[in-house]
């Protein structure tokens, strides 16, 4: 079941769901809409190993925001904690994002019954 936007707000007025912080414009007619935070990290060798340890570059995003490099993995947290212990939360991309050629969260859009803390994003440009 896919909650609606009163529907989410009335989930986490009860505690059924967690968004902190919580700001009711960001409501939408059946989602909400996090932001991205401001933390990044990066992969710093061009081809990665999943049987090893793959160095990474981590940095705080400027207030005037970075410049995404084509080809690139890219890595943020959410500027919002959020989760659930009566609901599995789905995040997804925004399609007028997608259609600028910017993937968000290529894999696990499914967040785990229980966890509330802030997600980790994966952005590929």
């Amino acid at each position: 079941m896919i909650l609606t936007g009163p529907q989410i707000a009335s989930a986490v007025e009860r505690g059924d769901i967690v968004i902190r912080p919580f700001r009711k414009r960001q409501i939408t007619p059946n989602s909400y809409d996090f932001r991205l935070g401001d933390r990044c990290c990066v992969y710093t060798n061009r081809v990665l190993d999943p049987a090893k340890n793959n160095p990474t570059r981590r940095f705080q995003i400027p207030s005037d925001g970075i410049l995404l490099k084509p080809n690139r993995l890219y890595l943020f947290n959410t500027e919002e904690s959020m989760g659930s212990t009566h609901y599995v939360p789905i995040i997804r991309g925004r399609s007028s994002t997608g259609r600028l050629g910017l993937f968000i969260d290529i894999t696990a859009d499914l967040i785990d019954l229980g966890f509330a803390n802030q997600l980790t994003l994966q952005l590929h440009c």
